[in-house]
């Protein structure tokens, strides 16, 4: 495939050529003719090859003009890819530690070059299926969200710095209407793309359809996305976005990356943490019943949330001088004043997240896109019967979050539905 602009669509031959025409990515390689390349990209959007030398290796991402997984009858804009390198490069600037380095970019090309996350790294959804404990993903995962949301928002940069930001990332319109589409219509609606375990979820699909209080609460999401530029948001970060081994954290794929609500984020990282532990009893064996494994992701839940909160207020308080402009030092000028807005602010934030996470939940059980966490349990009805006590957790919450206080709540209400 080949346009006027100048992209063409890379296969193994034809990259080969590319890299070594390239020196930030044949510099990586060791200028080595003698390196292997093998296409992994099982996501819904893109290519993406694994290219290793006896030097050094990378990943290679290119973006097409529709949707993988669909095909050429949903067109999809190849700028994806500029807004996930400019947002893998600031974020990384600001999380260094969890944000693999960009080595190359081809805006013409829709091509990133980056680092390669080596194994052991897996991706954190297959780890969960699998019944693997990371010990420090809450630390990592609250690190990477509190950096990257608080130092992207008006609590840490100027009115003038921050609608620069909003305006270069509004060009990314596609993709968050593609998200308006899949999380906060399709599933309310009847769609082509919805699809869901029939005929056994068939009336759970259509209580959502029906249910007035769940699209009066979707509606108020949905407006918060579209019109509440909070931070430079990642905008699809659940657990197929993260990389892990035991000691190492790695944030992907941000390429539906706006500038949007905090708790989008946020609430897409635990609303997956809480399918996992929905679908925990569908991997279930003789051997191993996953009831500690359960206890486990509910520890990492509480865990990241609480984190976050610390790190997130500790940011906010090393910066109560600086130059954001949201709470201005000579208004927000004492303790007592300052405490007052960090207890609302989070509060509200909470609240969005539990919203958000809860959207995240419901699209992937009756929506388009699904997860592999309930997708690979084999028995149908087994399945479902994970994906209904899922999908009633995600349908309480969206209509209750506002009375949810804190987390151990959350984790008390999962309980009661799992019971």
């Amino acid at each position: 495939m080949s346009t006027v602009d100048g992209f063409r669509a890379l296969d193994d031959k034809s990259l080969v050529d590319y890299i070594k025409a390239t020196p930030s990515l044949f510099s990586i390689l060791g200028a080595s003719d003698n390196f292997q390349i093998k296409e992994v990209g099982d996501g819904n959007l893109n290519f993406v090859y694994i290219v290793v030398s006896p030097y050094g290796s990378l990943v290679i991402k290119q973006a097409l003009p529709y949707i993988r997984c669909i095909g050429e009858s949903w067109p999809m804009t190849k700028e994806r890819a500029y807004f996930e390198a400019t947002t893998l490069k600031q974020h990384g600037r600001l999380c260094p530690a969890h944000v693999p380095e960009v080595y190359h970019f081809d805006r013409a090309m829709s091509l990133i070059g980056m680092r390669y996350l080596e194994p052991p790294h897996i991706i954190l959804r297959k780890g969960l299926i699998a019944g693997v404990e990371y010990p420090l993903l809450s630390e990592h995962m609250a690190e990477y969200m509190s950096k990257t949301l608080f130092y992207t928002s008006l609590l840490y940069t100027t009115t003038t710095e921050h609608k620069r930001g909003v305006a270069e990332f509004c060009g990314n319109v596609e993709l968050c209407q593609l998200t308006e589409q899949v999380v906060f219509s399709d599933p309310y609606k009847v769609s082509e793309y919805n699809r869901w375990t029939s005929p056994h979820l068939d009336y759970d699909a259509e209580s959502v359809r029906e249910d007035n209080d769940l699209k009066l609460e979707i509606a108020q999401l949905k407006s918060m996305f579209c019109e509440r530029a909070q931070a430079l948001i990642h905008g699809d970060l659940h657990t197929g976005s993260v990389m892990v081994t035991q000691d190492s954290t790695q944030v992907i794929d941000p390429e539906f990356a706006f500038y949007g609500p905090m708790g989008f984020d946020i609430g897409a990282f635990l609303g997956n943490l809480i399918l996992a532990f929905f679908a925990q009893d569908g991997h279930a064996t003789q051997e191993n019943d996953r009831k500690a494994y359960k206890k486990w992701i509910l520890v990492t839940l509480r865990e990241t949330w609480s984190l976050f909160y610390n790190k997130f207020i500790a940011l906010w308080d090393e910066n109560k001088d600086g130059p954001g402009e949201a709470y201005l030092p000579h208004i927000y000028n004492n303790p007592d004043v300052r405490q007052l807005v960090q207890t609302k602010y989070i509060q509200d934030l909470f609240h969005d997240s539990l919203g958000f996470g809860s959207a995240k939940m419901i699209r992937r059980i009756v929506g388009v896109a699904h997860v592999e966490d309930f997708e690979s349990i084999t028995d149908a009805g087994k399945r479902a019967d994970c994906e209904r006590k899922a999908l009633n957790f995600a349908k309480m919450l969206l209509k209750n979050r506002r009375k949810f206080v804190s987390i151990d709540e959350v984790i008390l209400a999962i309980h009661e539905i799992d019971s």
